[in-house]
């Protein structure tokens, strides 16, 4: 079943999907970071469907989103007063945290951790959703696993129809990049998946904070994480691609119209707007993904760009670098994942 909710949500509709996630099925809903695929989380079964449903590994723990901050003490327990303090400033939002779950919480869902991944999305219709349902719903983000994650319904419901028991299409997220997601270490909050909530942010909020080493690379596959995003190929089409930055605007255009020359295959570019004209790439093989100081418009656009340049019969996909700052951190990781770390930097 399909929904349409982009102008209104429609309350008959609201209560079919609500009881379609009391009984165990599987439903796509939008949040303000990317379009999540939810079960009830205490659910053991219809967690596994998630799994199946998205070819997701079972070592990938979900995240819990609930719609109320009181409720997170139903889930989880010992919470710091670093914890606290980080909940009460960005939550809701498109912000995680890992906390010491209680039993409540099947194995499926935190990987047989003893942790729980926490979020309160701000999207109106998530937040609809959970409250009317009565239940904690984990979901990942719905795209076939490995694949970009979909922000707006055409993007992903090709891929996904028939895996689900209903699609609710509230329109393109606003953010575009998953959440950011957290664990205090040492009462020091540690960014193991940067988003829209920067270390910036953090730092300005709570005096300190601390980047996992892993954000910026590969991590070994028998290394247990505690956080989606980690562990396995992320965001990535199936054409091969090849990420580029250079911290000058005439160096990095000289580097990616090297490249495009050089390469005997072909190539297409994704890149930002005020270059098209420039990087000399065949006509109609240039996506734009927005103004290259526009950082949160390159968050909303950088999964299509990707999907839409898998789509053009290409040899190599090659993508502009942006500076490692503010939501430039957490677009970075997701482009080197993209890559998977095929990756040239140069600095001038």
């Amino acid at each position: 079943m399909y929904y349409n909710w982009k102008e209104k949500t429609d309350t008959d509709e609201l209560r079919i999907v609500c009881n379609l996630i009391k009984n165990g099925e599987l439903v796509i809903f939008p949040t303000e970071t990317v379009y999540g695929i939810g079960a009830n989380a205490l659910d053991e079964v219809a967690v596994g469907k998630i799994f199946i449903a998205k070819g997701r590994p079972s070592d990938n723990p979900l995240i819990v989103h609930l719609a109320d901050k009181r409720k997170i003490e139903e889930i989880a327990q010992n919470i710091t007063e670093m914890e606290q303090k980080l909940i009460d400033e960005f939550m809701p939002g498109p912000f995680t945290i890992i906390l010491e779950r209680k039993p409540i919480i099947p194995d499926i869902v935190t990987a047989g951790l003893d942790t729980v991944a926490i979020r309160i999305p701000e999207n109106v219709i998530a937040r609809g959703i959970i409250t009317f349902s009565g239940l904690p719903i984990a979901a990942p983000s719905a795209n076939i696993s490995g694949k970009p994650s979909g922000t707006n319904i055409e993007d992903i419901k090709k891929e996904l129809e028939g895996k689900v028991s209903a699609i609710v299409d509230g329109g393109r997220s606003s953010i575009g990049l998953e959440s950011t997601v957290v664990k205090v270490i040492d009462e020091v909050p540690v960014i193991l998946r940067p988003g829209a909530i920067t270390p910036e942010d953090i730092e300005r909020a709570v005096g300190k904070v601390r980047i996992d080493r892993n954000v910026f690379m590969p991590i070994e596959y028998n290394q247990v994480v505690e956080s989606p995003g980690m562990k396995y190929r992320h965001y990535a089409p199936n054409t091969k691609c090849k990420l580029v930055y250079c911290n000058s605007d005439e160096g990095q255009i000289f580097l990616m119209r090297k490249l495009v020359k050089e390469y005997k295959g072909n190539v297409v570019v994704i890149g930002f707007k005020e270059h098209e004209e420039r990087i000399l790439v065949s006509q109609g093989r240039y996506i734009s993904m927005g103004s290259k100081n526009n950082f949160e418009e390159i968050a909303q656009n950088v999964y299509t760009a990707l999907r839409k340049a898998d789509s053009m019969d290409s040899d190599l996909i090659l993508i502009e670098g942006i500076e490692r700052y503010g939501i430039g951190t957490a677009i970075m990781n997701r482009l080197l994942r993209t890559c998977e770390y095929d990756y040239i930097e140069v600095v001038e």
